[in-house]
Formats: C-alpha cells, structure tokens, sequence
C-alpha cells in the first residue's frame, strides 16, 4: 500500500520562474534517487503552476526525502516565490499512481494550504482553477545500478 503525496504550488511572477525551475531541476533528481520512492509525476498547468505527485513506500521515506538535500534547500524559498502551495497525502489501497483527476479532487477535500508570504484570494480556499491534465510527465525512480 503506497503512501500517496500532492502538491501543487503556483510561482507569483514570470521573475521568480528561473529560480523555481533550477530548484525543480534538483528536486526531480533527488526525489528519484530517493530510498523508499516508487514513482511519480509532474504535471506543468497554466499559470506558472506547478503540482507533483509521488508514491512511497511509507511516509518516513517522503519525510527524509524532503528533510535533506535539494528539497530541503528550495522549501524556504517558496514561501517567498509562491502565491499559492498545497498539499495533501493519504495511504492508497491500490498499487501504483492515483489519476491526475483523483489528486486534484482530493486536495480540494483534504488538502492543506502551506505558508506563503503573499497568498492569493484562492489560496486560504483552495478555489483555483481546474487543471489542465495534459502536461504531465512521468517522474520514474533512477535505475538501480547493480
């Protein structure tokens, strides 16, 4: 039974875009190296917004995940570069990844807004938009090497 993470976050200004996507580049990297990840995915939705969806095989394995190295570098930035940022997690019964459409309605249900130092009016509600579903990536673990 995979533990299941969503965040979505949404960059305040084209000008914050370098930055965010430097640290996106070495989070990506990290994350797949990561012990205990099983896979995930990116999806790029309009409006410099951001979301990731990653599957663990426990919480502890997410938490030294972001806790070390390029995660742990890039969170205090956020709360400066983002408007938007939220989270939700939550233990699936099934193998694998949920849909994009599943991630989405469960953040609306559950999930939690992070600090930002400039929140939009959508923020505190979890009232954005619905994303667009098209622009994921798949985000699969580094190869083992033997």
């Amino acid at each position: 039974m995979p533990f299941i993470s969503v965040t979505r976050l949404r960059v305040r200004s084209v000008r914050f875009l370098p930055a965010f996507a430097l640290h996106a580049v070495r989070t990506a990297r990290q994350v797949r190296a990561a012990p205990g990840f099983r896979g995930g995915s990116i999806l790029r939705d309009r409006d410099w917004t951001f979301w990731t969806l990653t599957a663990w095989d426990r919480v502890e394995s997410m938490r030294g995940y972001m806790g070390a190295g390029a995660h742990r570098a890039a969170m205090p930035h956020l709360q400066h570069w983002c408007d938007e940022a939220s989270v939700v997690h939550w233990d699936r019964d099934e193998e694998g990844l949920p849909s994009w459409p599943e991630a989405d309605k469960r953040m609306r249900d559950s999930g939690r807004m992070s600090r930002v130092r400039h929140p939009s009016p959508q923020h505190d509600t979890l009232s954005y938009r619905p994303p667009r579903f098209g622009g994921a990536s798949p985000l699969p673990p580094a190869a083992v090497k033997s």
